[in-house]
């Protein structure tokens, strides 16, 4: 009543929007003014106005509303049955635009449930899922099916060999395979020394890291030079911070396939079954 009274500048029509008669929002507004110990509407003109403090906890008021409409929003999306929690178990380099678009989609449609990540390097997110640590995986693919998975080839993510502008491999036109050999390779591996066969070692120098991101951040700083997820690279190709290599031996781009795993024969609840839907869609919507 105090934020509709205010919002439409007088009792009558605060009444009108809330389907209430004009004394039950007067009597309201004056109920709430006696619990407060002071007055938020002054009466003395024809249309009442706010005063300094109904002024100062006007904002209060209209926050306090939000809260209660998320509030019951959360709580009738329990009673449907939401999950209390989605826990997604992922690789960072498949954290793309796409997929972020459907999580703010995600986190509109279903209040009532939180979502947790957890970054994990792709030959580990199997076991996490198996072991029931997180509901949905997003990983590069393995090359064997594992039990008491489904698993579900969601598309291939685009790779380019990259360098700093400054590092010697930055001005050579043509590079082959074995002329890498010298030259510091970064390569994502995990910390039990877990790595992927579609991540390949094509140095005999390396170092490695558990993320993308570092990779990159490695790469930006001239440490070495690494295959990357484009999207990662894409604008630090564009404004020079980056110099993508002329491999001889690519003649597209490298992109290994992604999959998106769950457990088998698991019930699981709407929001879940929404975003299962949503995910595996997220390359197709990166083309």
């Amino acid at each position: 009543m105090f934020v509709a009274a205010a919002e439409t500048g007088s009792f009558s029509a605060a009444g009108r929007v809330l389907g209430k008669g004009q004394s039950a929002v007067s009597l309201g507004i004056s109920n709430l003014e006696v619990d407060l110990g002071f007055e938020l509407f002054d009466r003395a003109t024809r249309k009442p106005g706010l005063t300094k403090e109904g002024q100062r906890l006007l904002a209060f008021a209209k926050a306090a509303l939000v809260q209660i409409e998320d509030f019951d929003a959360a709580a009738q999306g329990l009673f449907a049955g939401e999950e209390t929690r989605i826990r997604i178990a992922m690789d960072d380099a498949i954290l793309l635009p796409s997929l972020s678009a459907q999580l703010i989609e995600f986190g509109n449609k279903f209040s009532a449930t939180e979502v947790e990540f957890l970054s994990a390097v792709s030959p580990e997110i199997p076991e996490i899922i198996a072991s029931g640590n997180a509901d949905i995986g997003l990983m590069f693919s393995g090359t064997q099916v594992q039990k008491g998975l489904e698993q579900a080839f969601i598309g291939n993510l685009p790779f380019v060999s990259v360098c700093s502008p400054g590092y010697p491999l930055a001005d050579v036109q043509s590079i082959g395979a074995s002329e890498l050999l010298p030259f510091r390779q970064l390569l994502l591996r995990s910390p039990q020394g877990s790595a992927l066969d579609q991540f390949p070692a094509l140095s005999v120098n390396t170092w490695f890291a558990t993320s993308f991101h570092t990779i990159r951040e490695l790469v930006l700083q001239g440490i070495g030079w690494s295959y990357l997820p484009e999207h990662l690279v894409s604008d630090a190709i564009a404004s020079g911070r980056v110099t993508r290599l002329n491999l001889r031996f690519e003649h597209s781009l490298w992109s290994p396939p992604v999959e998106c795993v769950i457990l088998k024969n698991t019930r699981i609840g709407p929001a879940q079954t929404w975003l299962l839907e949503r995910v595996k869609n997220i390359l197709q919507a990166a083309d």
